[in-house]
């Protein structure tokens, strides 16, 4: 009968775990260049080869390149975000927020600088697949957007979601990005605020591309020097998960008979 009942509640155990959330949270407490987090991270260089990692040093996650060439116009050739996204399996329906880092001495407008949350974002030798929401973290011609990262270096489509005239970044701020079946929206909280904005709800041909992968962190300088890399960035991170897409319990299980 012990077997038996074993055969009887493995199931059900099973049946909770996939139903339930995946979550993660931290506020980068270790120095770490790439960021592993006890191996919680895959990055765009160690793992992707042709992007960035990410680092996090005094409690802050930040790039650690610069972008060799342009990433902008009909032909570019240098879009090597620094990138890092969560290991293990996670539902299609995915959330992830940080809280925004902007130190006091960056020159904001000395280069472009870009601040993204990921979304169903695997990364495999050069190829990175997912989606990337970012803002601008320059005070003058801020941007902000969502884009679907095809897979090759430099291969990416930016009609997915633009946002038109955003306010300007500010240290503290929390931004969010949401998938919710094949709706993607991304939102900021401004600092001392506890009530959202939306900037942009998209809804179209690109945004169910891909269901799989993993929520993330991105970072991205053009024009500036390395130093500015630690300048910028997020101070804390969360995700979760609806547990859409966890592993289903085990079907047509067989009980026999056994002494």
């Amino acid at each position: 009968m012990k077997r038996l009942a074993l055969l009887i509640i493995i199931p059900v155990s099973v049946l909770l775990a996939a139903t339930q959330p995946r979550t993660y949270q931290t506020n980068f407490p270790a120095t770490e260049n790439p960021i592993s987090e006890n191996g919680n991270w895959i990055n765009g260089e160690t793992a992707g080869v042709s992007w960035g990692n990410i680092q996090t040093i005094g409690g802050h996650a930040s790039g650690t390149n610069v972008s060799p060439a342009t990433c902008s116009g009909s032909n570019p050739t240098g879009c090597n975000d620094g990138t890092a996204v969560l290991t293990g399996t996670w539902g299609s329906d995915q959330t992830a927020c940080g809280t925004v880092y902007i130190s006091p001495s960056l020159n904001r407008n000395n280069g472009f600088y870009e601040i993204e949350l990921h979304l169903n974002t695997s990364i495999s030798a050069n190829n990175i697949t997912g989606y990337e929401f970012n803002y601008s973290v320059r005070t003058s011609g801020v941007y902000a957007g969502i884009v679907r990262w095809n897979g090759p270096f430099n291969n990416f489509t930016v009609g997915v979601g633009p946002v038109n005239n955003p306010p300007t970044l500010a240290n503290g701020d929390v931004l969010c990005a949401i998938r919710s079946g094949a709706t993607l929206t991304f939102t900021r909280t401004p600092n001392g605020s506890t009530t959202p904005a939306t900037l942009v709800t998209a809804n179209n041909s690109l945004t169910n591309t891909y269901t799989g992968g993993a929520p993330g962190i991105g970072m991205f300088n053009e024009g500036g020097v390395l130093s500015d890399d630690t300048q910028y960035g997020f101070s804390s991170f969360q995700a979760t998960d609806n547990g859409n897409n966890n592993p289903a319990p085990p079907a047509n299980l067989r009980v026999t008979n056994v002494q």
